[in-house]
């Protein structure tokens, strides 16, 4: 991906070193969100690896709540900063901030544009890098979460760490891949600033948990739509594209798949667990937006058939 001497996004909050937590406390010191309504295509990844190897039940993880007080105020949890001022030595510009700051400033130029066209303003979201520890407006949330989409924020959620699972352990290399990553969360921002994910919840809260589920696959499949319309877009409008590129975009997107996920976890597929949708689905969504490059493409709420 052809990303050097691009743009920069200014967008970004580097909280990288601002604090932590320590691995010894696994898996009962850890924080989880309080609140999980932000949406994210790789927030359970991790989260589910890491309770297998522990013995822990995953749902019990997740209904789990913060030993610290909540977003709204209070004693943060010990070694964690919130961004103000820290003794703790700031992040070195160095180049994984570089390449984030890129890609971002790329969904920039992309969304203002698409925006611009509908006759709309693009607001452009903040991205936060983080290390361990994080606090959203939606909880509070740690590496093992992924990156994740907080919608009451309007704000991304990223420790690069993931980029190394989704490398080794996904087996989905490359910088696109990563940049795959960023839009992907970056696409639910403009399902968020679209209306789409405040009448999901609603939705969420009025059907069973199947039924729930089915509709967030159907928004992180859109939101992997999306992610694929900005590169087609990109392409178009500076020409970030390389060999193998698309290749790895496409892998990147099947390797997150929730059959996959289960496959390697617990040895098993459940569809009607499935919140983000199958290696299949992802991959071609993916590619429908790539190859589109239209919004009206990544209906999946009106599709049958995904």
């Amino acid at each position: 991906m052809r990303w050097r001497g691009e743009r920069q996004s200014d967008n970004i909050d580097d909280q990288r070193g601002a604090g932590g937590f320590s691995a010894a406390a696994l898996p009962g010191g850890w924080e989880w969100a309080s609140r999980p309504v932000a949406s994210g295509g790789f927030g359970l990844i991790i989260l589910v690896i890491l309770a297998i190897v522990f013995g822990v039940d995953p749902t019990t993880l997740l209904q789990m709540a913060p030993s610290g007080q909540g977003p709204s105020g209070g004693q943060a949890p010990s070694g964690y900063s919130d961004g103000g001022p820290s003794s703790a030595p700031a992040p070195h510009n160095d180049e994984m901030k570089q390449f984030v700051a890129a890609v971002l400033g790329n969904t920039e130029d992309v969304w203002n544009n698409m925006f611009q066209k509908m006759g709309a303003t693009y607001e452009e979201p903040q991205l936060v890098m983080f290390s361990g520890l994080v606090r959203s407006a939606c909880g509070m949330a740690q590496s093992a979460s992924g990156p994740f989409y907080c919608p009451l924020d309007h704000k991304l959620y990223l420790d690069t760490s993931f980029f190394d699972e989704l490398d080794r352990r996904f087996g989905a290399p490359g910088d696109f891949a990563q940049a795959y990553v960023i839009a992907h969360e970056v696409g639910h921002h403009v399902q968020n600033l679209l209306g789409i994910l405040p009448k999901v919840e609603q939705l969420k809260q009025q059907v069973g948990r199947s039924e729930a589920n089915a509709l967030s696959v159907r928004v992180e499949l859109q939101a992997d739509c999306f992610a694929g319309v900005w590169a087609n877009q990109a392409q178009q409008l500076r020409q970030i594209l390389e060999a193998g590129d698309i290749e790895e975009g496409i892998r990147a997107a099947g390797a997150v798949g929730d059959d996959r996920i289960q496959k390697q976890t617990q040895g098993y597929v459940v569809p009607d667990g499935f919140t983000h949708g199958s290696s299949a689905q992802r991959a071609a969504w993916f590619r429908k937006g790539l190859q589109s490059g239209d919004l009206r493409a990544c209906d999946t709420f009106n599709t049958a058939q995904l």
